[in-house]
């Protein structure tokens, strides 16, 4: 795999994972603003949120994969499974027993969830079908056509 596309797959990550992180925080944002709820509710909801959107994107056009949806968000579904109750707990304590600003402990909460989900997603999730799905295959083919 070519060093120019490893680096185009992690910037539309990060792109997608910004639009995601926007579904977050803004949900995250009006719940704060709208609810009497403690953090941790108002950071599941939006976690939840942006998990969806996140996958979806990343899954079509970053890694590009046909592989078995139901088994990649199985594997990401343990992704969660162990970042959400890590992150809730903390981003809970920070919050709300430490006197943190809440916007502030779930930004922080994005920026780990942004970097260990790429690696996961990279080595774990879809390492053995990215570049697998029919875009892939059309434009791999349209540059060997090329050469």
């Amino acid at each position: 795999m070519s060093k120019h596309k490893e680096v185009t797959r992690g910037v539309k990550f990060v792109l997608f994972s910004i639009s995601a992180g926007v579904i977050e925080f803004a949900s995250f944002a009006l719940l704060e603003a709208f609810t009497p709820w403690a953090y941790w509710p108002k950071y599941l909801i939006a976690l939840t949120l942006s998990v969806l959107w996140n996958f979806t994107l990343n899954r079509h056009f970053t890694f590009r994969s046909a592989g078995n949806v139901p088994i990649a968000m199985l594997k990401v579904a343990c992704y969660y499974a162990v970042f959400t109750p890590l992150s809730t707990i903390l981003g809970n304590y920070l919050a709300e027993t430490c006197g943190w600003n809440a916007i502030l402990v779930t930004i922080l909460n994005m920026a780990i969830n942004l970097v260990t989900e790429y690696l996961y997603d990279r080595y774990f999730v879809f390492r053995k079908t990215i570049d697998t799905n029919k875009k892939a295959q059309s434009l791999d083919k349209k540059q060997n056509d090329l050469k």
